[in-house]
C-alpha cells in the first residue's frame, strides 16, 4: 500500500498483517455467535445488516484481541471506537424485498447500490442529508469476500468532495445537515458511473481496506458461480465534526 492510494484512488488495500489477522479471526468467531442470536435481515434474508452490531471494546479490540495493524499510520483513530457494523451477505443477495421498489431493487443489482456513507436518505421521497459525518471507512474481511465483494469507483471521491463543497459554499458547517443535497448527490452520483472506473475490492482476513470517507462505493450482487455460506465484513465508520469531514 502506498500513501498515494488513498488520495488518489479514494482506497487503500494494506497487505497481509498477523495481528490483523488475529483480530479477524476473532472478529469471525464473535461475529457468527452475533449472526446465530438473529437481528436486521434484509432482501428477503440475504443480507445481515448489522449496523454496530460487533461487540468490540472501546478501544477496537475483541475478545482481547487488540485492533492494531500498519493501517493506523494513515489514520486518526478515534479516542473511542463504536461498535462495527458486521455486514453479511448471503447466496442470491439481493432479492427483492416486498417493500422495496423495482426502481430500487435494479439500481441495487446494476449500480450495487452505489452511495456516499453519511448522507442518509429521509422521508417519503428518501432526501439526502449529511447527518453522520465519518472521518474515514476502514474494512476488514472476516472470511472469503470474493463471493459479493464491496465496490468502489476508483476517483470519484474528489468530485463527490467537490460538489459537496459546491453544496455547502457560504454556510456554517452545523447547519450542513439541514441542506437536501439530493439533486447535486444523485447528478454527479451519474457522472461517477460514467467517467469513474468500477472497482471490485477483494481482500482476505488479515487485510485492511481503508476508504476515503467521499468515495462512491457499495455491493456487488452475490456471484453467479461463487461458492461458500456466506461472506463477511466488519467496517468502522467513526464520527468527525461536520467541518472536518468536508
Amino acid at each position: 500500500m502506498e500513501a498515494r492510494d488513498l488520495s488518489q484512488d479514494g482506497y487503500a488495500i494494506f497487505p497481509y498483517d498477523r495481528a490483523v489477522a488475529a483480530w479477524a479471526n476473532a472478529a469471525h468467531r464473535v461475529g457468527k455467535a452475533v449472526l446465530d442470536k438473529g437481528g436486521d435481515l434484509r432482501h428477503v434474508g440475504t443480507w445481515f445488516v448489522g449496523v454496530d452490531a460487533l461487540p468490540n471494546g472501546p478501544d477496537g479490540s475483541v475478545d482481547g484481541v487488540p485492533l492494531a495493524g500498519a493501517w493506523r499510520n494513515h489514520v486518526t483513530p478515534p479516542s473511542t471506537w463504536h461498535a462495527a457494523q458486521l455486514s453479511i451477505v448471503f447466496p442470491g443477495y439481493p432479492q427483492q424485498d416486498v417493500n422495496e421498489s423495482d426502481a430500487a431493487h435494479r439500481f441495487r443489482h446494476s449500480r450495487d447500490a452505489a452511495h456516499v456513507d453519511g448522507l442518509l436518505p429521509e422521508g417519503p421521497q428518501k432526501r439526502r442529508h449529511l447527518r453522520e459525518p465519518h472521518g474515514f471507512i476502514l474494512g476488514f474481511p472476516l472470511d472469503d469476500v470474493r463471493a459479493s465483494p464491496l465496490v468502489v469507483w476508483r476517483g470519484s471521491h474528489r468530485m463527490m468532495r467537490a460538489a459537496f463543497r459546491t453544496a455547502y459554499t457560504g454556510l456554517a458547517p452545523e447547519d450542513w445537515g439541514d441542506v437536501d443535497v439530493t439533486e447535486i448527490y444523485q447528478e454527479n452520483r451519474r457522472t461517477v458511473f460514467e467517467t469513474c472506473e468500477r472497482v471490485e475490492v477483494t481482500a482476505a482476513p488479515g487485510q485492511a481496506i481503508l476508504l476515503d470517507r467521499h468515495i462512491l462505493h457499495g455491493v456487488a450482487p452475490w456471484g453467479a458461480n461463487a461458492q461458500g455460506e456466506m461472506r463477511m465484513m466488519a467496517y468502522f465508520r467513526p464520527i468527525v465534526a461536520p467541518a472536518a469531514w468536508l
